[in-house]
């Protein structure tokens, strides 16, 4: 084994006792407390933890802040509870349940199932008193119908053209 540091160093290498193979064979005990010497690591400056001053403590008197009277427990005061109920609104906005179930129905379903979702969700923002929400789902449930019903006028065009053409060809 090489030594880490050369022969004048302050380190040693290796504890007397010390076998690399067996780690459990040496039963070394830490060195004893010693105190530092002066001029060492640490001189002049004190060692331990500084004196504490001391504090005269006396008794509490009656009506003093954190004094209880005649030893009954202080009387500990809590808030009540705030409870917010919302209201439906007064004017709510438009759903489109009808509209929606109509273009699921008989325009577009896929479309349709998402206008049904978003009217739903409008109904619900209306029973809360969520008027910012409703809007955004009541335009998002109307343009969703819209968007089915012209698909769905679309495809019934397509489809009458394609039943004239070909009783036209026959």
């Amino acid at each position: 084994m090489s030594k880490p540091y050369p022969d004048a160093s302050p380190y040693p290498t290796a504890p007397a006792a010390w076998d690399p193979e067996n780690k459990f064979s040496a039963n070394i005990a830490p060195p004893p407390y010693q105190e530092p010497s002066p001029g060492g690591f640490g001189a002049g400056y004190q060692t331990g933890y500084p004196p504490q001053p001391q504090y005269n403590v006396y008794p509490a008197v009656p009506g003093q802040y954190g004094a209880t009277p005649m030893g009954h427990p202080a009387a500990v005061t809590v808030q009540p509870g705030i409870y917010i109920t919302q209201i439906p609104l007064a004017h709510p906005e438009p759903d489109y349940l009808g509209y929606s179930i109509f273009t699921m129905l008989c325009c577009c379903l896929p479309i349709g199932i998402a206008a049904l979702i978003y009217s739903i969700m409008t109904r619900d923002a209306n029973n809360i008193g969520n008027l910012d929400l409703a809007r955004k789902h009541s335009r998002t449930a109307r343009v969703l119908n819209h968007t089915a019903l012209g698909i769905g006028i679309c495809i019934l065009v397509i489809w009458i053209g394609a039943v004239i053409a070909i009783n036209f060809i026959h």
